[in-house]
């Protein structure tokens, strides 16, 4: 009975999932809370979310929709809607991280954005350990696993493989996955996608992964540095580049950008997870959090711009600063602000 509550019985909802909806068609409301998780709920057939209720005295949050993916779960014609945050006085709600970020981009929208972002995640059975270890031990050291194939080097494929269906059936803009450095650690990539929908995708592809995690039984870690010692931690990289960056002798822009981003490292911490000291040590192929740095190349750095980036002149850059727990929208507009210098 216990493993009721943990685990979905998908033989038996299958039944009821085949019931013909006569016409309705169900929106599910997916937002972002105080604490920096993903809350949701199904709502029929309302296409206007009745308030969120955080805790406390005037407590009503009204949700608005701005972005709809179709539903990888109920399938059909339903759809996964994610919600903005607003308060009774119509005014963002000061969790609401996307409301500034969209503003940039459209202040700044001849710069032309573009974003890939790379989830690093964990995979944790129920009692909190890293799914697929010991209980309460250890497996081997780290140096197998990365892109692993084959039993005891990889753990929970079907999950990664599920997630990643159910992303391209939804529409976000999932681009690959990888087994990680720490085994029961993975990795997917969003992106290219250009302002303020990366948050967007990055949001939602959240959202499946622990829905889909739900039905396995195992949780999903988000934590930057879920296990203390000599295992790596978990970013969420962020590769950034503009109309600058990709045209004919890019890296001379790419450079320019640099100095701006070494002059507002302090603020660009500040909003990269929570957490973050304990990932970013100089070590485990991460720059130190006090100090910024690049290079061609360089995992080691705050900033790597890719080998073949500084060969054909022009490209992208790597910003490896942000934490997997971080917010997409407080990385990309921060990014968006120092780089053009704000609104």
């Amino acid at each position: 009975m216990a493993d009721s509550t943990v685990v979905s019985n998908t033989e038996n909802l299958m039944k009821y999932m085949s019931l013909d909806q006569r016409g309705s068609v169900q929106a599910e409301y997916i937002w972002i809370d105080a604490n920096g998780a993903l809350t949701s709920f199904p709502n029929g057939t309302s296409t206007v979310p009745p308030p969120a209720r955080p805790p406390g005295g005037n407590s009503d949050v009204y949700l608005r929709p701005v972005a709809i993916f179709p539903d990888p779960f109920r399938q059909g014609d339903n759809i996964l809607v994610l919600c903005e945050t607003w308060d009774s006085d119509g005014s963002p709600n000061k969790f609401n991280y996307r409301h500034e970020a969209a503003r940039l981009f459209e202040t700044h929208a001849k710069e032309e954005f573009w974003f890939g972002l790379e989830q690093e995640y964990t995979l944790l059975g129920t009692d909190g350990w890293p799914y697929g270890w010991p209980s309460g031990g250890f497996p081997g050291a780290q140096g197998p696993y990365y892109c692993g194939v084959g039993t005891g080097k990889v753990y929970c494929r079907d999950i990664v493989e599920a997630h990643y269906r159910a992303c391209l059936y939804a529409k976000v803009a999932i681009s690959g996955i990888n087994a990680e450095v720490m085994p029961s650690q993975w990795e997917y990539q969003v992106g290219p996608v250009p302002g303020i929908d990366m948050g967007d995708h990055l949001w939602m592809s959240r959202f499946i992964l622990h829905r889909v995690a739900e039905e396995f039984g195992v949780r999903i870690s988000f934590e930057p540095k879920p296990i203390k010692g000599e295992w790596n931690g978990a970013g969420l990289h962020t590769n950034v580049s503009t109309n600058a960056t990709r045209a004919e002798g890019g890296m001379k822009a790419i450079e320019a950008m640099m100095k701006k981003l070494e002059a507002r490292h302090v603020e660009h911490i500040a909003v990269y997870g929570e957490g973050n000291e304990e990932r970013l040590t100089g070590r485990h192929e991460t720059g130190s959090i006090e100090k910024f740095s690049y290079g061609v190349a360089d995992r080691g750095g705050s900033i790597r711009i890719p080998r073949q980036c500084a060969k054909d002149g022009k490209g992208y850059f790597e910003d490896r600063r942000p934490a997997s727990n971080a917010d997409p929208y407080q990385i990309t507009g921060i990014i968006a602000e120092t780089l053009c210098g704000g609104l």
